[in-house]
C-alpha cells in the first residue's frame, strides 16, 4: 500500500512537474532537494522505545521491555527506487523540453563578467570611423605632452593624457575617487584600469558629440597589457602606439627640472624611481607586444625638440596617420 500511495503522489505531481518546465526562466533545482532527501534516507532512523504489547493476533512476545521494535528495510529500498526513478523522470522530461544542447552544465568557474551573466556580448563605444586612436607611450618625462602640443596644433588632433584626466578627476570636489587616485599617483603605482577607461571614454564622447573631432592623441595609456586590451574591447581600437623613447638619466634631468615649477606631487625623485620601475615592468610589455603586430613607431627623444617633432611627423606619415 505504502509503494501504491507514492506512485499515486508520482502521478499527480506529474503535470506540476511539466508546467514548471514550460517556465523557461524559472530556475530549476533538482539537484539539492533531492540529494538533501537521499541524505535523510541513509541517515540511521531514530529508534523510539516501545512498550512489549501483544497484539490480539500476534504471538507472545519475544525479549524483554527493552526491546526496540526495527523499521522494514524492504520500505527504504522502495522509498530509493521512487526517488531515483522520479529524478529519471524528471531529467527525462527537461531534456525532451529543453534539448539535449540547452541544459546548463555544471562550472567549476563562478566569476563572470557583468556582460556574460547579462547574456550579451561585448561591443565597442566607437567604430573606426567615429575615433582614430593613437596612443602616445613613452617614460615619465620623454616628451609625450610636448609633442602631443605640435601635433594638435599642426593637424588637429585631440590630445587626451590619461594622467591630467586622471588629477582633474582628483581635484574634482565630491569625487569618489579622488583620494583613491592621489594615492596610486603619490606610489607611483597604476591606477585602477576601471577608472582610467571610463574617463578616457567620456571625453572622447565629448569631443566626438561636441566638438566632432575624431582624431585623438591617448598620451601615457596604456600602461599595462590587461587595459589596451580591455580600451581596444570597449572603447575603440588603436591604429598606432607612438613611442617615444628616451634615457632614464635624461628623462630624471627634465622631470627634476620640471618638478621646480609644476607643482605635482609625483615629480621627485623617490617618485620618479618608483614610476621607471613602474614603465620599465608593465608598460614595456605593451610596446613589445604591438612591435610584433607592426603597430609600433619608435622615435628617439634626447635631440632637441624640433628635431624630435620632425621625425615624429615622419613616423606618422609612414604610418599614413598624416600626410
Amino acid at each position: 500500500m505504502a509503494a501504491t500511495r507514492s506512485l499515486a503522489r508520482i502521478s499527480i505531481g506529474a503535470p506540476a512537474l511539466i508546467r514548471a518546465c514550460s517556465i523557461r526562466t524559472q530556475p530549476i533545482r533538482l539537484v539539492r532537494p533531492f540529494s538533501s532527501t537521499l541524505a535523510q534516507l541513509n541517515s540511521k532512523p531514530t529508534i523510539r522505545p516501545v512498550r512489549n504489547v501483544r497484539p490480539a493476533d500476534a504471538g507472545p512476545a519475544a525479549g524483554s521491555n527493552n526491546q526496540q521494535q526495527q523499521p522494514p528495510k524492504s520500505n527504504r529500498k522502495i522509498k530509493l527506487l521512487i526517488l531515483l526513478g522520479t529524478l529519471a523522470g524528471a531529467t527525462t522530461l527537461l531534456r525532451m523540453y529543453f534539448g539535449q544542447d540547452d541544459l546548463p552544465e555544471p562550472s567549476i568557474d563562478s566569476q563572470f563578467t557583468p556582460t556574460t551573466m547579462a547574456g550579451t556580448t561585448s561591443k565597442r563605444a566607437f567604430t573606426s570611423s567615429e575615433a582614430s586612436v593613437i596612443f602616445v607611450l613613452g617614460g615619465p618625462g620623454a616628451g609625450k605632452g610636448t609633442q602631443c602640443a605640435k601635433l594638435v596644433e599642426d593637424y588637429g588632433f585631440v590630445h587626451l593624457s590619461a594622467g591630467d584626466l586622471l588629477r582633474a578627476e582628483q581635484a574634482r570636489p565630491g569625487s569618489q575617487y579622488g583620494q583613491l587616485i592621489a594615492d596610486y599617483i603619490k606610489s607611483g603605482q597604476i591606477v585602477p584600469q576601471e577608472i582610467t577607461i571610463a574617463l578616457l571614454e567620456n571625453a572622447m564622447r565629448e569631443s566626438i558629440e561636441l566638438q566632432h573631432k575624431h582624431k585623438f592623441l591617448i598620451d601615457g595609456f596604456p600602461r599595462k597589457m590587461d587595459q589596451a586590451l580591455k580600451f581596444e574591447e570597449t572603447v575603440a581600437d588603436s591604429k598606432l602606439i607612438l613611442f617615444l623613447d628616451a634615457s632614464e638619466e635624461i628623462m630624471l634631468q627634465r622631470l627634476l627640472k620640471r618638478g621646480e615649477t609644476s607643482g605635482r606631487s609625483d615629480d621627485n625623485i623617490e617618485s620618479i624611481k618608483k614610476r621607471f620601475k613602474t614603465f620599465r615592468d608593465t608598460s614595456m610589455p605593451v610596446v613589445e607586444y604591438y612591435e610584433k603586430l607592426d603597430k609600433v613607431a619608435t622615435v628617439p627623444t634626447a635631440k632637441p625638440v624640433d628635431e624630435v617633432y620632425a621625425d615624429v611627423k615622419t613616423a606618422l606619415k609612414k604610418y599614413k596617420i598624416i600626410e
